[in-house]
């Protein structure tokens, strides 16, 4: 059974930063692409960053690249989301997903097979 659990989120100002945890076992780790996507109000899940098994490769939505990094602790089990210069327009609930296939650099949200809860953050103006 593949577990993912999301923290970090929360509220912040524009031009403030948060960091998201996802939070799963070491199989899950080791054998499954990474992806954070996200869902503001009244819009569809979208892509925000994903992060190959081997560390070797990211991926980025064109509206985050620049202000998010996506990385893997492997001692921790634990891929975080880094989001920097955050904009009102970043505001959504962000889930961290997995993805059994072989890397993507432009994944849709229907390629991943397991999702976390999600974590709200909300950017205020």
């Amino acid at each position: 059974q593949v577990q993912l659990v999301e923290s970090g989120g929360g509220l912040v100002q524009a031009g403030g930063s948060l960091r998201l945890s996802c939070a799963t076992s070491a199989r899950t780790f080791s054998n499954y692409v990474i992806g954070w996507f996200r869902q503001a109000p009244g819009k569809e899940r979208e892509f925000v960053a994903a992060i190959s098994r081997s560390n070797e490769s990211t991926s980025y939505a064109d509206s985050v690249k620049g202000r998010f990094t996506i990385s893997r602790d492997r001692a921790k089990n634990t891929v975080y989301l880094q989001m920097n210069s955050l904009k009102p327009e970043d505001t959504a609930v962000y889930y961290c997903a997995a993805d059994s296939s072989p890397w993507k650099a432009a994944p849709k949200t229907y390629e991943y097979q397991y999702w976390g809860q999600g974590t709200q953050v909300t950017v205020s103006s």
